[in-house]
């Protein structure tokens, strides 16, 4: 379950890659317009500028399911291929479009469930590129007869996505609601208490982020599901703001993103194998920008989520933990975006804002925090955060050097030796290695193996072997995939 959840973190890595830059730019738009914020008029030459890259910016942060879809999907695939991608997209539209409110309504005479609102978030996206990603690895080789030929190999993966996916939707129909019910109704429950309640929810938003649920939960705190409204009021957009207490829903989650998340950044930096700190930094160093200047922290949590989810679960409650003492404290400030550097220069001249000088202590102690529980726990439990991945650790082995240059011959004699692709369940490749997941370990001959001129064969477990080729193992892998 481990390795697939990791498998999972890796396909994420390229769509994530994508949000940094969108992040600062939607940050800088806010800069220059701050009434983008507000849903203000642009008027000036700053102002147009700004909300340009706003837009610019939100293309990608506003549509990240979509992105996580491919992501997922050609990461999960077998040998990466396109055809999974078009098939999590086949997913996704058939679930968001099926379980979209209008849809919802038609079918049921009814006006929908507001669960069915939110169906277009996160949680679906990775849902509809693992669909797509099985659909393709189960499907790609079938053989139909003659008269169906057309549709048979990859181009039947797609037609079976959107099979599975009809299925998916009719179990979601009845799922979806009572989750998103569900949430709202703990939101409410926490109301009542105080700064507590408040650091509740700062924890089980930080917890659901992956997910895309945190938007039920947003919507009792955030905006007018129950009355409270935070951020409505806040802004003046609504009337009822009481100062001193209103930005409590807001205010906790300032001191982790721009001063905790850059400190846990620094700290996965510095527990990063030597050989690999300068990638880890290139990741970690863009989130730390991005959630520090506006508060998009989905590049951050998502490196590390699925790598690591104990962590993930620390880090949750370090926000539950800050959103208390900065509640108890009377620190008020809130955000129209996010708990960003430029949210909180704009939200801090509002009379709602309250001691606003004191994310300077609130942030030092959370950089100090955030830094050393994440360096204690990484170190520690030797959690796979990126730079420490376990693909990572064969970095002395790029040297090795591959005695055969018949990448053809080598991937013969290599299937061969591991009991021929009928003992094959899985098969990947790292920097140096093939690996394969096997159904009977007494079909391997290492001898066999070794005589393509290979470097070594390890045997982690009785269902695992890998293979040690150097840096020409793709060269070898792909022509096993031919053979495949």
């Amino acid at each position: 379950m481990m390795k697939y959840l990791q498998r999972i973190g890796k396909a994420l890595m390229l769509p994530v890659a994508c949000l940094p830059v969108c992040g600062i730019l939607m940050g800088l738009g806010y800069a220059l317009n701050p009434a983008t914020m507000q849903g203000g008029d642009t008027v000036g030459a700053a102002a147009t500028i700004g909300l340009f890259l706003v837009k610019a910016g939100g293309a990608l942060i506003d549509n990240m399911s979509w992105l996580f879809v491919i992501g997922v999907a050609i990461g999960m695939s077998d040998d990466n291929d396109g055809t999974a991608a078009l098939a999590g997209i086949v997913s996704w539209l058939m679930i968001t479009n099926l379980l979209s409110s209008g849809t919802v309504s038609a079918l049921t005479g009814a006006d929908a469930d507001p669960a069915f609102g939110k169906i277009g978030n996160q949680f679906i996206g990775i849902l509809s590129g693992l669909i797509g990603a099985s659909c393709y690895n189960r499907f790609k080789g079938t053989k139909l007869p003659d008269a169906l030929a057309f549709f048979s190999g990859k181009r039947c993966v797609a037609i079976v996505t959107g099979i599975v996916s009809i299925i998916v939707s009719a179990v979601l129909f009845f799922v979806w609601p009572f989750i998103y019910g569900l949430l709202v109704s703990v939101g409410s429950a926490i109301v009542s208490l105080g700064a507590a309640g408040a650091g509740i929810y700062a924890f089980l938003n930080r917890l659901l982020i992956p997910f895309g649920l945190h938007h039920a939960l947003n919507s009792v705190f955030w905006f007018d599901a129950i009355g409270i409204a935070d951020l409505s009021k806040f802004w003046g957009f609504a009337d009822g703001a009481v100062v001193g207490e209103t930005g409590q829903y807001m205010a906790g989650f300032f001191a982790p993103m721009m001063f905790g998340i850059p400190a846990a950044a620094l700290a996965i930096v510095h527990c990063a194998k030597p050989e690999q700190r300068k990638i880890a930094a290139g990741i970690m160093g863009s989130a730390a920008i991005c959630s520090f200047i506006c508060g998009v922290t989905e590049p951050f949590e998502f490196a590390f989520l699925f790598l690591a989810p104990a962590l993930y679960l620390v880090y949750a409650i370090l926000y539950g933990v800050f959103t208390f003492v900065a509640v108890s404290l009377g620190f008020r400030a809130g955000f129209c975006f996010s708990a960003g550097l430029t949210d909180l220069i704009f939200s801090s001249q509002l009379p709602t804002a309250q001691k606003v000088w004191l994310i300077i202590p609130l942030g030092i102690a959370a950089a100090i925090v955030f830094y050393i529980l994440f360096r204690v726990v990484i170190t520690k439990f030797d959690l796979k955060t990126p730079g420490r991945e376990d693909a990572d650790e064969y970095a002395n082995e790029v040297n090795a050097v591959l005695a055969n240059d018949d990448f053809t011959k080598v991937a013969e004699i290599v299937l061969e030796g591991i009991g021929g692709k009928e003992n094959i369940t899985s098969f990947e490749n790292c920097i140096t290695r093939l690996r394969f997941e096997i159904k009977d370990y007494t079909l391997v001959d290492e001898k066999k193996i070794k005589s393509a001129g290979v470097s070594g064969v390890i045997r982690p477990s009785k269902t695992a072997v890998q293979v040690v080729v150097g840096v020409q193992v793709q060269h070898v892998a792909d022509e096993l995939k031919k053979m495949m």
